[in-house]
Order: C-alpha cells, then structure tokens, then sequence
C-alpha cells in the first residue's frame, strides 16, 4: 500500500511559478513509476508528466513541454513537478499518481492540491 500526499499548490499570476511536491509512504518507493494528471473544472483529468522510476526518463504532454519539469528524490521518497511561465489554462487540481506497471495504469492517487493561475 502507498499513500501519496500533495503539497506546493495556491494562488499565482500568469507567468509565475510553482513546486509541487508528492510524499509517499513506505518503502517501495523507487519501484514505482510516477506521474502527475490533473483535472479542471468541467474536465476530464488529464496527464501532465510522468518520470521513470531511476528519474532518467521523463514524458510530458504536449501542453506543459518546455514549462514544467518532473523529477523525483528516491532517497525522500518524494516526486516533484516544477512549473514555470504558468497560464490560466494551467489551473486545475494536480494530483500525483504511482505506477507498478510503467504508466500503464496508475494503482495509486493522492488527494489533489488546487493550482489558480490568475489572469
């Protein structure tokens, strides 16, 4: 069982930056691919960023590519996504996820954490 917990969301202007974070639980968790989706309002949630499980590879959606950057700490347990020249579109509520299968399908959630992009 892992339990993943967000934290680093809030309010910004257009053109601003964020670091979110993902703690996880337990032990395993360098076995895990990760990834971040998120969700707006009236939307489906959609995927952001995913990072391999050494943290070597990483994917992004063609809407952040080139503006936020996925990486992981193993030692803390702890994935990241760094957000850069954040636009209105950009808020929705982030929610980090945990992979045993490469990002096939994703076992675990956290919470979700509120990202307001204002314009």
């Amino acid at each position: 069982q892992v339990q993943l917990v967000e934290a680093g969301g809030g309010l910004v202007q257009t053109g601003g930056s964020l670091r979110l974070s993902c703690a996880a639980s337990g032990r395993t968790f360098s076995t895990y691919t990760m990834a971040w989706f998120r969700q707006a309002p009236g939307k489906e949630r959609e995927f952001v960023a995913r990072v391999s499980r050494s943290g070597s590879i990483t994917y992004y959606s063609d809407s952040v590519k080139g503006r936020f950057t996925i990486s992981r700490d193993n030692a803390k347990n702890t994935v990241y996504l760094q957000m850069n020249s954040l636009k209105p579109e950009d808020t929705a509520v982030y929610y980090c996820a945990a992979s045993a299968t490469t990002g096939r399908e994703y076992d675990y959630w956290g919470q979700g954490t509120q990202v307001t992009v204002s314009s």
